[in-house]
């Protein structure tokens, strides 16, 4: 009996079949008109190739092609948003291999020149630059009276300005950070802050004295102080290491190492000092907090061309914005620093602007873009010349500062390399010119021109400027202690205009 039964189903089952598949299509009970819009078309033409589908689903070749783009395009945006941690990854290794530590910092005693990479550093103020390393206990930094500095994390947030723009108010005082894991009473006696990151890079900027920079050395290693808090009561020595004229870099990648270099923050930090949606974006290409950044070739391959497109992206950021509020401006060339140190406008991220002054610069403080009259400083940098062709180092130029600069402490132009965004390697051991310059002339209204070349026009070499043949260069207007009419745009620098 078991046995009809089986037959009969096997049977009826292809009868059925056999009815559905020779009778018409059998009327829907639901049928709705489906707007194309939220379909896919059985074949995609698109800037990756032919996309095809079976009614919606992705054929083999598809997948890949997809993975492929996705992967990509992560990379290219894990390139332009997590530069600052490759930025400090990198400033940590310059700084460690001249011998910089929790006890030690270097000192540019005759300030620094084009020999060491830096980005846009300058060459007339006297740079201290450190690392503390937080993984011990907190740690206290001894500030001098006189100073601009700041401390930011690994991931280049801001965590305290110190010195003239700091709580101290430039008279010197006692900074104590402490590590994200910090759970003690704070002590008394100190400006406390907590930072986000084990590590944390410091800056602090002495300035000239009638064109001397050993007042500020001397002030330096008198009252400059940096040990443990645990060691407090009796506070070791710390170790002055004369920077000046060595040749180290403490610039990040720009291929695929740049990865590697991101991935030493992620591994060494708390994931609570960045947003889920960047570690988010890091792990969707291997790199993520206790694994091994280990791409496979195909994903190595890819990443390597991510690279290269954010390279590119970024010099183009820079060296092209297309922001037009950035600019000075309309008609100008200047382009000016992020309205915020968050990079924002209006409660609106910059991401081109962050991106941008990340790969062209160093530091991150309320200080570089505060409307501060008299203290502080503004920056102004530009690219191109008046003709908004970009700067070539063979060729000549003049620039014509109007009278009445305005600058309370002093002001400078510092010339950079297009490729390294350092100072400008030529036969001068410093790029630059400014107000501090014992023999700069200036005209009879105070007004002054400026000429940058291979060679100084005939009479003008106290105001002259060398570039390199085959070289690219741009320039920034520095202003220390700047004036009202900088900020309400009275006084403007001129455009850099070719010679003939």
């Amino acid at each position: 009996m078991k046995t009809k039964l089986t037959r009969f189903t096997l049977s009826s089952s292809l009868i059925l079949a056999y009815a559905f598949a020779t009778s018409p299509v059998m009327a829907q009970k639901y049928k709705t008109d489906i707007p194309p819009a939220i379909t896919a078309p059985d074949s995609m033409e698109t800037r990756i190739g032919t996309l095809k589908f079976d009614d919606g689903f992705p054929d083999d070749a598809t997948v890949q092609k997809v993975y492929d783009n996705l992967d990509f395009q992560r990379g290219v945006q894990a390139f332009l948003n997590t530069m600052p941690a490759a930025s400090l990854s990198a400033m940590r290794e310059g700084l460690r291999s001249i011998g910089v530590n929790n006890s030690s910092v270097a000192l540019f005693e005759s300030l620094m020149d084009s020999k060491s990479l830096f980005l846009t550093a300058n060459t007339e103020s006297v740079y201290l630059v450190g690392w503390l390393d937080l993984k011990d206990g907190p740690m206290v930094i001894e500030s001098p009276p006189n100073v601009l500095g700041f401390v930011d994390d690994f991931w280049f947030h801001f965590v305290t300005d110190m010195g003239n723009a700091g709580r101290d108010q430039g008279k010197g005082g006692k900074y104590l950070i402490l590590p994200p894991d910090y759970k003690g009473e704070e002590p008394e006696g100190y400006l406390v802050s907590r930072s986000a990151t084990y590590g944390n890079w410091f800056i602090m900027r002495g300035f000239l004295v009638k064109g001397d920079p050993k007042p500020a050395v001397a002030s330096f290693k008198q009252h400059m102080r940096l040990y443990p808090l645990a060691q407090a009561a009796n506070p070791p020595a710390t170790t002055f290491i004369n920077a000046s004229g060595k040749a180290f870099n403490t610039i990040h990648a720009m291929d695929f190492s740049f990865y590697e270099e991101v991935n030493k923050v992620v591994q060494e930090e708390p994931n609570a000092a960045i947003d889920p949606e960047t570690l988010g974006l890091l792990a969707s290409i291997g790199i993520e907090k206790g694994k091994p950044f280990a791409p496979d070739a195909r994903l190595k391959k890819i990443l390597g061309e991510a690279a290269n497109v954010g390279n590119a992206t970024t010099r183009t950021l820079m060296y092209r914005s297309r922001d037009k509020e950035r600019f000075i401006h309309p008609d100008s060339g200047w382009v000016s620093p992020p309205p915020t140190y968050t990079f924002e406008r209006e409660g609106v991220r910059l991401l081109d602007t962050r991106s941008s002054l990340f790969f062209y610069g160093t530091g991150i403080t309320p200080a570089m873009v505060m409307k501060m009259v008299g203290v502080g400083s503004q920056y102004a940098f530009t690219f191109t010349d008046a003709k908004q062709q970009p700067l070539d180092g063979g060729k000549s130029y003049r620039l014509h500062l109007p009278p009445n600069i305005p600058a309370k402490d002093f002001w400078s132009l510092v010339i950079y390399d297009n490729q390294t965004r350092s100072e400008l390697q030529t036969d001068q051991q410093f790029p630059s010119i400014g107000s501090q310059k014992a023999d700069i002339a200036l005209n009879a209204d105070t007004s002054v021109d400026v000429y940058f070349g291979p060679k100084p026009p005939p009479g003008k070499e106290s105001n002259w400027v060398q570039t390199w043949p085959g070289k690219g260069w741009n320039v920034i207007l520095r202003l220390y202690g700047p004036l009202q009419p900088w900020f309400d745009k009275t006084w403007r620098p001129g455009e850099i205009e070719e010679m003939q």
